[in-house]
């Protein structure tokens, strides 16, 4: 290029970025939305509001959260998909909407090209819980159960396709069972089901089923995944219990839709990871028996797209359904 080319290019490239400059150094100029794909009053939604709000005092602007359920998230991932990459409408995704949705069925949406990854916020362990109007003390108590009162049983998912739901059809293809999957709209009203014993059991996140175990009217029998849990310790694995092939670990992390710019995903992952390392909001999580987990963009990007690779193994190999 000649001396004059080049200098030219750079004055434009420099004036490109100058005028840049002050709109992502502005961002965010008014409030931001942060979708939840779950119904208010579940572990999702807690945890939203906890994060949310932290952020928003580090951005300098209200996080507002909304709740969209309906579809297993999919019509909240649908939104979020399509929305105006700016940086201001969020998700909180989790192993439903980016990982088991897309290996159960035909989606609007793409988990890994039409989102941009913000960063991981926690983690929780799947249990096995049982209502405390069932008598029933451990897994082998509850797999002889099944077998000698096959119409007896059912367990509650937060609808067709969820982690509880193919926890549930996992555990019944495990130990050859045909407990009832009972489907509700969200965890929330499935554990109302389960603490009243209308449901007898259940697959819930630690972080959703937590604050029950404290009160005893529901009981915890294993953890549905690869490990124990640091919070229960002394509850075994499905695995150690008897029972291989049950893990359903859960998960949580923010995204914004593709397409976003770079230096506001930066600046969105940044505040999340200070949101995370701040002892009241770690110490919130905790309590509810989650388990923070901070990550870059890119970190989370290469996990989710592990995810969906893992769970459309699973499905074909265990032959689950969304329905």
């Amino acid at each position: 290029m000649k001396p004059a080319l080049f200098r030219l290019a750079c004055a434009a490239a420099l004036a490109f970025a100058l005028g840049q400059a002050p709109a992502q150094a502005a961002y965010p100029d008014h409030p931001v939305t942060l979708v939840v794909p779950t119904a208010p009053g579940g572990g999702n939604d807690a945890l939203a509001r906890v994060v949310g709000q932290k952020m928003g005092e580090l951005l300098g602007q209200t996080v507002i959260v909304v709740n969209k359920p309906g579809a297993q998230g999919a019509i909240a991932s649908d939104y979020v998909a399509r929305a105006e990459p700016d940086g201001y409408t969020l998700m909180l995704g989790y192993i439903g909407t980016h990982g088991i949705n897309p290996a159960l069925q035909k989606l609007n949406y793409d988990p890994v090209k039409d989102f941009a990854p913000i960063g991981m916020v926690a983690s929780s362990p799947t249990l096995l819980v049982v209502s405390s109007t069932l008598d029933v003390k451990d897994v082998a108590g509850l797999v002889r159960y099944a077998h000698e009162h096959p119409n007896d049983l059912s367990f509650a998912s937060a609808g067709p396709g969820t982690a509880p739901a193919v926890a549930g059809e996992l555990f019944n293809q495990a130990i050859g069972a045909t407990m009832l999957d009972v489907p509700y709209k969200g965890s929330a009203p499935a554990m109302t089901d389960t603490l009243a014993g209308t449901t007898q059991v259940m697959f819930p996140s630690l972080f959703s089923a937590y604050p029950h175990l404290k009160s005893g009217r529901i009981r915890a029998l294993a953890v549905a995944g690869h490990d124990r849990s640091a919070v229960l310790p002394d509850l075994p694995t499905l695995a150690e219990a008897g029972v291989p092939g049950v893990e359903v670990p859960q998960w949580y992390a923010i995204f914004a839709p593709a397409k976003t710019d770079p230096a506001v995903v930066e600046k969105l992952n940044a505040a999340l990871n200070q949101a995370l390392a701040d002892p009241q909001v770690s110490a919130k999580i905790g309590e509810q028996g989650a388990e923070v987990r901070r990550s870059s963009p890119a970190e989370l990007g290469a996990f989710v797209q592990s995810e969906v690779q893992r769970w459309r193994q699973l499905a074909s190999r265990s032959r689950l359904a969304a329905n």
